[in-house]
């Protein structure tokens, strides 16, 4: 006859992190036996001097406890399912008769089960970002009863999200996206507790926020703000369940758990601003961003399960285009600033000024127009001229007359073919690259230069409306 023992993740370490193991036995004190033999180091975890149970150990017979079966005695019968089941520090929830039904495909998994079904209600989990990493994120973490899950985000719904960001629908046009979030979610799952933090993650409330759960997982869609996580879990000692997306391709890791590297380790410093555009400036693919989400996902349930092998140490690389994977090894660098042995940060800073973001908005050498100051002086014939930076494709779904289209990252060259003595308005999508050509011209002693807040975007939505947003 043959049985199996279920071992719990806790006891996992004294059997090689073996979850079951196969037993050929009639009585549980001599499945005991065999469980011993094999993995003699258990022994004392487990029963007393006298061989009893140790009053924190537990053992169900197909789901029945064996004081009520004879104890020791108690019979496993053929192709029984036995389970070892000790007290876990902390106090793991219960789960309600509906939650059992509701995640009985993980209460199947010997690797999950009751007991891990537990650990993950009991889990405290903040999405930083609510857009396109933040939705299958918080859909699948939510789905799978996760406990507690926190959102950080302060933007609203926009039509232009609605291409990767499958929390959303159209009725939540202009609504809050974490009010919307919450709606969703809740209709997913609602025994779990939703926390919204509706601000933007900054230094001044990191640390106050992120310091109530067990892990991060950041969903940024930007260099100082991803920073910012980094930094505030490493100071909090906090996993970072790490995700990046750029038009096909997708990154995965975990920083900062089991002495692996933070992300620091990796990239010490940013990139300069402007060479590496964010998503609304370079565009993505639709489903990327749900494929790189639901990694994180399972990263994130499987530090709360405490099974299989972590992305710690390791680098996912995804190309969607070749339909490719790619893993890379990475390790923590002791000369680390915030997690190497000497570390020189030791408390948060001014993110934005670190990536360089703050020297391009506070430069005075260019002026901030808005678009309807250029379409008054355009209707009163004065005639600057208007320098497009976006890239070829871009000029396909929408273009202003008369603008001339020199591409951002062909203008260095081409500064012969402007003059330093003209007025000159610099517009992109949304105003952020062109603002730093315009910084770049007024490097170079352009007398006039004015940035076009907003971008064609913003001239879609205030003057033409035949111009399409996007």
């Amino acid at each position: 006859m043959s049985s199996e023992l279920r071992i719990p993740s806790p006891l996992r370490r004294f059997t090689d992190g073996q979850s079951k193991l196969e037993v050929n036995s009639s009585t549980v004190g001599e499945v005991l036996s065999e469980l011993f033999q094999a993995y003699p180091e258990i022994k004392n975890h487990l029963v007393e001097e006298n061989g009893g149970l140790r009053n924190f150990v537990n053992i169900f017979i197909d789901g029945e406890d064996i004081r009520q079966k004879g104890g020791m005695d108690a019979e496993v019968k053929d192709g029984a399912d036995v389970r070892i089941i000790p007290s876990i520090a902390g106090g793991a929830p219960k789960l309600s008769p509906d939650e059992f039904i509701r995640y009985s495909r993980h209460l199947s998994l010997p690797e999950v089960g009751i007991e891990g079904q537990k650990k993950i209600k009991g889990a405290k989990v903040l999405v930083v970002g609510a857009g396109g990493l933040g939705s299958p994120v918080s859909l699948y973490l939510a789905a799978a009863g996760v406990g507690t899950i926190g959102m950080v985000d302060f933007d609203v719904v926009d039509i232009s999200n609605l291409q990767r960001q499958i929390l959303f629908g159209v009725d939540q046009e202009g609504k809050s996206k974490l009010e919307s979030a919450k709606e969703r979610l809740v209709n997913l799952n609602p025994h779990t507790d939703y926390i919204l933090h509706e601000v933007a993650l900054s230094s001044e409330n990191a640390l106050e926020i992120i310091k109530d759960y067990d892990m991060v997982v950041d969903g940024t869609d930007n260099f100082p703000t991803r920073y910012l996580v980094n930094d505030a879990c490493v100071l909090l000692d906090k996993p970072n369940v790490y995700g990046s997306i750029y038009r096909f391709d997708g990154q995965v890791s975990v920083f900062n758990y089991e002495d692996g590297p933070c992300y620091r380790c990796l990239y010490p410093s940013p990139p300069p601003p402007g060479l590496v555009p964010s998503c609304a400036e370079g565009g993505v693919l639709g489903v990327l961003p749900g494929i790189i989400g639901t990694l994180q996902a399972n990263e994130t349930l499987k530090i709360i399960l405490g099974i299989g092998d972590l992305m710690v140490n390791r680098f996912l690389l995804f190309d969607a285009l070749a339909m490719e994977f790619n893993e890379l090894k990475i390790k923590k660098n002791d000369d680390c600033v915030v997690c190497g042995t000497n570390p020189t940060i030791t408390k948060l800073i001014d993110y934005k000024q670190f990536c360089g973001i703050e020297s391009v908005t506070e430069k005075v050498d260019y002026k901030e127009m808005d678009v309807i100051e250029l379409e008054k002086i355009l209707e009163n014939g004065a005639a600057p001229t208007i320098i497009d930076v976006r890239e070829d494709f871009e000029l396909e779904i929408s273009k202003m007359e008369g603008a001339i289209h020199i591409p951002m990252n062909e203008l260095p060259k081409r500064l012969d073919e402007l003059s330093a003595d003209e007025d000159y308005v610099v517009m992109c999508r949304t105003g952020v690259r062109s603002a730093q050509i315009c910084e770049f011209l007024a490097n170079q002693n352009f007398k006039s230069v004015a940035n076009l807040t907003g971008g064609i975007n913003e001239w879609a939505k205030r003057v033409d409306d035949s111009l399409p947003v996007y």
